[in-house]
């Protein structure tokens, strides 16, 4: 759990999307923190004390005042170890801007020498006026991360900015915010994961393909994220959605994939090629579909391009890290791939079992390195991607 240990105050104000607030408790509790929330008065017309309360297991303060025997906008301050403000409006804007702490929200918020995070709701209009979008600069020139509002369905019925951002991306935002930017500096490390599965066309209809859903592939580029890399996604047609925070490039056969990645390799740090990319594609390709009664029973196929060996020719400083999706022998073939496509990091996953490999929450894998072979127990494709990073990390002694 990436928050893990983790104390996060969470700021909720009087927007109607407000009430979202609880979901953003329970996946911060999920990830991990430790949570306690502050909210201004008008915010309880939204959404009641008591879901919050019950959602993070503490007592949540409206003002200064609830415990006169305690100051609370200093000890919840000094506690957090982040502070996310939630459906903050134009007035909590103004408010945070000129420096006034006239509510426990905002008293917070002074108070704070951690991460500061805000996520705004309001109209479209409001959002825009430049009297808003002048506290927003001023509030981000002070320090604050600014969670940036979503295009969607307004309450007022409307369609447009404003909207709050997905309780997730808040969670994420928080994550990010305390994760170790040990991939940022001078200029951010790029990093390049492909991702997914590739399709091989048959007919206009039917493809070869594989079972890869892309979860193991967005972690990486989600944890690469975190830690202040520069991501580029090469993806394959995969169900599961990408990170939004992060450049995407789609693609569908192993050619389109092998030529993004050419494309780009000379202006990247490090490759991860996690994509599970067809070995073979039919010969010829009908331009209609085949019926059964004509269809051969013997399809011919000829060898995919192999990016992991073309990047492997190429590399100069870069970093290579390979994914070996293997049923079995997996540190034996994943070394033999290490040294025949000159990677420097293999990693040896165990698929077609139960509980770990494609489609599955959890994967089974081995790190192997020309140091030597480092074997790890089951764990979530986000362990397994934090691992991964570190090991990137450690080689190139960053």
């Amino acid at each position: 759990m990436h928050l893990s240990g983790r104390r996060v105050a969470v700021g909720v104000s009087g927007s109607i999307a407000s009430y979202k607030s609880a979901e953003v408790v329970r996946q911060l509790v999920k990830a991990g923190a430790e949570v306690r929330c502050v909210m201004t008065r008008s915010a309880t017309k939204f959404i009641g004390e008591a879901a919050l309360a019950a959602l993070s297991g503490r007592t949540v303060h409206i003002d200064n005042f609830d415990q006169p025997e305690r100051v609370m906008h200093v000890e919840i301050a000094r506690w957090a170890d982040a502070y996310v403000m939630v459906g903050m409006t134009a007035s909590g804007l103004e408010r945070l801007a000129r420096g006034s702490g006239e509510d426990l929200v905002s008293a917070v918020y002074l108070m704070c020498r951690c991460p500061i995070l805000f996520a705004p709701a309001m109209h479209t209009e409001m959002w825009e006026h430049p009297g808003v979008q002048r506290n927003v600069g001023q509030i981000q020139s002070d320090g604050a991360i600014l969670i940036h509002p979503e295009e969607g369905d307004l309450a007022s019925g409307d369609v447009g900015v404003g909207r709050l951002a997905d309780p997730a991306v808040i969670v994420e935002s928080v994550i990010s915010a305390l994760t170790t930017k040990d991939l940022s500096g001078v200029r951010n490390v790029r990093v390049l994961i492909t991702v997914g599965p590739t399709r091989e066309a048959m007919d206009p209809v039917r493809f070869i393909s594989n079972r890869s859903t892309g979860r193991m592939g967005f972690a990486l580029a989600r944890e690469a994220h975190r830690r202040g890399a520069d991501v580029t996604v090469i993806c394959g047609p995969t169900p599961t959605p990408p990170p939004p925070e992060v450049h995407i490039v789609n693609v569908e056969t192993a050619e389109e994939m092998y030529r993004a990645c050419l494309d780009r390799f000379e202006e990247t740090d490090v490759a991860i090629l996690n994509a599970a990319v067809a070995d073979w594609r039919p010969a010829e390709v009908s331009t209609a579909k085949v019926k059964k009664s004509n269809a051969a029973r013997i399809i011919e196929v000829e060898p995919t391009a192999d990016i992991a060996a073309e990047l492997g020719r190429k590399k100069g400083s870069q970093t290579l890290v390979l994914f070996a999706a293997e049923t079995d022998q997996v540190v034996e073939n994943a070394m033999d791939k290490l040294t025949a496509k000159q990677a420097d990091i293999v990693v040896g996953n165990l698929v077609g079992r139960p509980g770990t490999g494609f489609d599955s929450e959890t994967n089974e894998a081995s790190i192997i390195t020309r140091s030597g072979v480092e074997p790890l127990i089951r764990m979530t494709k986000d362990e397994l991607a934090t691992i991964v990073i570190d090991r990137v990390v450690n080689l190139r002694g960053l």
